[in-house]
Formats: C-alpha cells, sequence, structure tokens
C-alpha cells in the first residue's frame, strides 16, 4: 500500500457497464480488457468494472464456483488487470471470484501501476450468494494510493449507511463500487432504480464521490438493472446513469479538493463534523 495520497489533483475516472458471461472466463477477461482499454484510451487514470466480472453472477453448483475463482493477486484474472494496470498507468478496481484454501468471497481488487494495492472481500450478501461465498472477513479498508484515499464496497453493501460513513470517517475520498444490481420489490413503478438513490443519498451525507460499475444483461432469469452511475460529493451525478441494457464506458472528472467543500452544507454545518458521536457512536 503507498502513502502518496494527492488530496487537490483532478483525475480522471470511468465505470465501466457491459455483460460478464456465466462461466466464460476467457470471454470474460477479453471484453474486461478491450473495455478497459478503450477507457485509457478516452483519458483515465481510474477504471471501475462490475462485480464477479471474470467469472459471471448466477452459479448452479459450489463446483461451478470452484472452477472459476481465484486467488488474489495470483490467479489469472488478478495478474491480467495488473498486467493492464501497468502497462496503461491506471488504478484498476474489480470484482472477482476469489478463492482462498478451499473458502470463496465475492471479492474486489484494487491495482496500480506497481502491482496490486489490497483487497476487499462483500460484507454484506445477497439472496443465493450466501450459499456460495463466505462473508467477507477483511473489514472495510481504505487504500491510501499515489492518486487518491480509495474505499471499496460491493453492490449490497450499499443498503448499509454504515458502510459509506465508516469508508469516509476512515477517510476515503473516493468509493468503487463494483456491482450486480437486480430490481427490487415494487421497481417496475419507478423509473430510478433504489440503488441510485441510495448511492446519491450516501455520496451527499458523506460528502464523498461514489463510483458504481454495474452490469447488464439477464442470466440463467435473472435480470440486471445496469444504470451505471459517478456522483458526485453534492450527492448529484457527474456522469450517468448509464442505460438499462447497453455496454457503456461513464467517464467524469474527480475533483479531489472539492471533498472537504461539499461537507460544509452551510456557514454553520458539516456533513462529517456536526454528527452527534456522544449520542449514536
Amino acid at each position: 500500500m503507498t502513502t502518496h495520497a494527492k488530496a487537490t489533483a483532478d483525475l480522471r475516472l470511468a465505470c465501466i457497464q457491459f455483460q460478464p458471461a456465466i462461466g466464460r472466463l476467457d470471454e470474460n477477461l477479453q471484453a474486461m480488457e478491450r473495455l478497459i482499454r478503450q477507457a485509457a484510451g478516452l483519458g483515465a487514470s481510474v477504471v471501475v468494472l462490475p462485480e464477479l466480472a471474470d467469472s459471471g453472477y448466477v452459479f448452479d453448483s459450489q463446483d461451478e464456483l470452484a472452477a472459476l475463482a481465484a486467488p488474489i493477486p495470483d490467479g489469472r484474472s488478478a495478474m491480467l488487470l495488473c498486467s493492464l494496470a501497468n502497462e496503461l498507468n491506471l488504478h484498476i478496481v474489480s470484482g472477482l471470484a476469489e478463492r482462498e484454501g478451499d473458502r470463496f468471497f465475492n471479492a474486489a481488487m484494487l491495482c496500480g501501476p506497481a502491482g496490486p494495492i489490497g483487497t476487499y472481500r462483500k460484507l454484506h450478501l445477497w439472496n443465493r450468494e450466501k450459499l456460495y461465498f463466505q462473508p467477507g472477513n477483511l473489514g472495510l479498508p481504505v487504500f491510501d494510493t499515489a492518486i487518491c484515499r480509495i474505499g471499496v464496497a460491493i453492490c449490497y453493501d450499499g443498503w448499509f449507511p454504515e458502510t459509506y460513513r465508516q469508508l469516509a470517517l476512515k477517510g476515503a475520498e473516493l468509493v468503487c463500487v463494483p456491482t450486480n444490481w437486480v430490481p427490487m420489490p415494487a421497481q417496475g413503478q419507478h423509473p430510478e432504480p433504489m440503488a441510485n438513490i441510495l448511492h446519491k443519498a450516501a455520496a451527499h451525507s458523506n460528502g464523498i464521490y461514489i463510483a458504481c460499475a454495474d452490469r447488464v444483461g439477464t442470466e440463467r432469469g435473472q435480470p440486471f438493472v445496469g444504470r451505471s452511475l459517478i456522483v458526485g460529493p453534492t450527492g448529484w451525478p457527474i456522469a450517468g446513469p448509464a442505460s438499462e441494457a447497453g455496454e457503456e464506458i461513464l467517464i467524469a472528472t474527480i475533483r479531489l479538493g472539492e471533498v472537504a467543500r461539499a461537507r460544509a452544507l452551510s456557514e454553520r454545518n458539516d456533513a462529517i463534523g456536526d454528527r452527534r458521536s456522544d449520542v449514536y457512536g
């Protein structure tokens, strides 16, 4: 982990939205590489990919997951991402199916030009994930990188306000969110996914940038909602939402100096400083 964060720099950030195919590791890695190269060509210095981007999501057995998951950072998927980060001078956050011995995690790896920086393991498992994955056991780390302080969350983690509050209190300026959002109950009655509402609120109430890279398509009967989004620290989108079904690359400029300013909600109010920790911890 490096310790050279540049708190006033501007960064070009890309969120990649695409459709991984369950079990088709070769195809998924080829798509990931193609889209990462495109994002780099658009000037991105930070790239975020979806949850379980290398494996697909809807597993039908533990054996299927075991055939796809690999160690981080020494597995095939992780090594490819680290190689691309080095070649293209990028920081990359991607969801990956991780194997550690005989245990499996819904994980995300952060790597940079100098190699792997850290791993996050999803804390809050959604539905059938509980059949195949262990809950995350690495906490909520914030990685002090050469470009900024980066936190990571995955999909259902965003339904828990504590996730983003803890990352903000630990100094995160940008939270990268690989995700596979699915429709919520009653979603069909409303044009905006609940996930987008939650992440706009989290960005606003914590004064942080949040970059959500979702997948699209339907896999083994499970639809995904797309609508990838990059939210500024005031809570308003600065790129997206993307479409519901198409492959897209969202690009936005992150101005890290805005984080402290966005928390100053008025002359006498600060979104973090006004917390009543004497009452609720």
